[in-house]
């Protein structure tokens, strides 16, 4: 929901950015590519490593190109199924790796096993939130929205990381990652309930 409000703006700033790469002959697929190797590099190269802030730069800035793919595409005339299912699919390999990586350092020199098992947990169940939606839309459902989407939960555990890394005190960010985990609960809930009620009138 949050990010909802946000992405019209990243859209009317990054739009220049996309129209300079389709000038150039960028595909937009090579910017999903691209953008999501980034996040992964940054993710599992920094985070393990402790370096929370650089990790989280590296990461949101690459993260960016989940925007502006999108945005050329558009302007391309070439948005279909395969750019939004080549996305989706990319998407779960980053969230992965951003928590993932968290989670290796938590667990390992970080020495913050609970915070550790909470980015495992975020990993766990913004699967299912995913999941819940792509299972609904088999049947012929529409399943959409809830209380953290995707990008709602990527924003809050990169912010959260990033100044963590600068100043913020070591329970800021578990108290962050409790939340997320807490709200991607209650939206794989939403989401269900959702298609339960789909269920019952078709």
């Amino acid at each position: 929901m949050l990010m909802r409000r946000g992405r019209g703006a990243a859209t009317t700033v990054l739009a220049p950015v996309a129209a300079v790469l389709l000038r150039l002959g960028v595909r937009p697929d090579a910017v999903t590519v691209v953008g999501t190797v980034g996040v992964v590099a940054g993710a599992l190269l920094l985070f393990p490593r402790g370096e929370l802030w650089w990790g989280s730069v590296v990461v949101g800035l690459f993260a960016l190109c989940d925007v502006v793919d999108g945005v050329m595409a558009r302007l391309s005339g070439t948005a279909g199924p395969w750019g939004g299912y080549l996305d989706s699919t990319l998407d779960r390999v980053a969230d992965g790796a951003v928590l993932g990586g968290l989670a290796v350092w938590f667990l390992g020199t970080g020495g913050r096993p609970l915070d550790g098992y909470l980015a495992l947990g975020c990993l766990v169940v913004g699967s299912v939130v995913s999941y819940a939606r792509a299972r609904a839309g088999s049947f012929g459902w529409e399943v959409t929205g809830g209380l953290a989407e995707r990008a709602d939960r990527l924003v809050w555990v990169l912010v959260a990381t990033g100044l963590t890394g600068l100043f913020l005190p070591a329970w800021v960010l578990t108290a962050v990652l409790a939340l997320v985990l807490a709200a991607s609960t209650v939206t794989v809930a939403q989401r269900m309930t959702a298609a339960r009620r789909q269920a019952l009138l078709g």
